[in-house]
């Protein structure tokens, strides 16, 4: 009975500080691998909303490929 009592103890404290250190590390870190926030645009032609870093053309018209950019007439 001892020994059972004994083994139960050590599952316990085993449990309990497995909880406070998952505890502890379960928050996500703010400094590893976020992105900044971008500018998103969106194309004039089909409406694709795409960061601007990857968007073609200027303030006037957006393109999310070179197939969607505006012509020389438009």
């Amino acid at each position: 009975m001892s020994r059972l009592i004994f083994f139960c103890l050590i599952g316990a404290l085993v449990y309990y500080f497995g909880f406070i250190r998952g505890r502890g590390s379960s928050a996500p870190d703010s400094s590893a691998g976020v992105a900044p926030a971008q500018d998103m645009v969106r194309c004039a032609r089909c409406g694709l909303n795409l960061p601007r870093s990857e968007a073609l053309g200027s303030s006037r018209a957006w393109a999310c490929s070179a197939e969607h950019l505006p012509g020389p007439g438009a």
